[in-house]
């Protein structure tokens, strides 16, 4: 991790769970994390859980990566205040409970919005730091073990999680279609989709915590697995991490 000292890394998605994870992370291994996050009160509570001496690495931050306005005005605060963006974790996302056939369309939108264009949305922006630096930096997506396979459908009643799946299909896709605009494009730019099975937070449905038999991942394993990627050497790319708890059976 030497070569990302005092670097800066953009989380998307801190105020909780896996990001709160990899920020930490990120800190602990030294360097400048600007977390980004709608519910950006909850990203000050974990910088003030700091140690004192590390408070200043924490940046947080408002931004709803899922609306281009708010990415430019928040992308445009980094640039100004730190010049420069060498990580990006694209880690927000959301999942709404609901059925594809009858609920709200206005939900279904709001999924795809920060599942999918929040990832294209702030992917520019850091790509577009990292480019004019001619600077090879890394760009991870957390994606999940539902963009590659869906799980059976329960015994009883219908599954009600919607169209998060189509959304992390499309992750799994776009990990592949930056990779070769980066290679096309002549960058030596990274590229990691990383897909955890069963894990413990606020995003969890009850219908699949409940079936999960307590066999799930927990956010650090997320967050180890980022720290794991960035470390490798310049030659070696991550292209995609499939992570599932010993003992899954969904």
């Amino acid at each position: 991790m030497e070569r990302w000292q005092n670097r800066v890394a953009v989380v998307t998605g801190t105020s909780s769970g896996i990001g709160s994870a990899i920020a930490l992370d990120l800190i602990e291994a030294g360097v400048i994390v600007v977390g980004l996050a709608r519910r950006v009160e909850r990203v000050k509570d974990l910088q003030k859980s700091l140690p004192a001496a590390r408070r200043d690495r924490l940046i947080p931050m408002h931004c709803d990566v899922g609306s281009e306005s708010s990415v430019k005005e928040a992308f445009d605060a980094i640039e100004s205040k730190l010049g420069t963006i060498d990580i990006l974790v694209n880690n927000a996302g959301t999942l709404q409970n609901g059925r594809l056939v009858d609920m709200p369309i206005a939900l279904a939108q709001q999924t795809v919005q920060t599942n999918i264009m929040g990832i294209i949305n702030c992917t520019q922006r850091a790509f577009r730091s990292m480019q004019q630096r001619n600077f090879d930096g890394h760009i991870i997506l957390i994606n999940s073990i539902l963009g590659h396979k869906l799980f059976a459908p329960p015994a009883a009643g219908a599954p009600e999680i919607n169209v998060y799946p189509p959304t992390k299909h499309a992750v799994t896709a776009l990990a592949e279609m930056y990779r070769q605009e980066l290679m096309g494009m002549g960058t030596r730019i990274k590229i990691t989709s990383i897909s955890p099975g069963v894990t413990d937070t606020e995003i969890l449905p009850d219908c699949i915590r409940k079936v999960s038999n307590k066999t799930m991942l927990n956010a650090k394993d997320i967050s180890s697995a980022v720290m794991f990627t960035l470390a490798t050497p310049p030659h070696m790319q991550v292209h995609e991490m499939i992570i599932k708890p010993v003992g899954e059976i969904l």
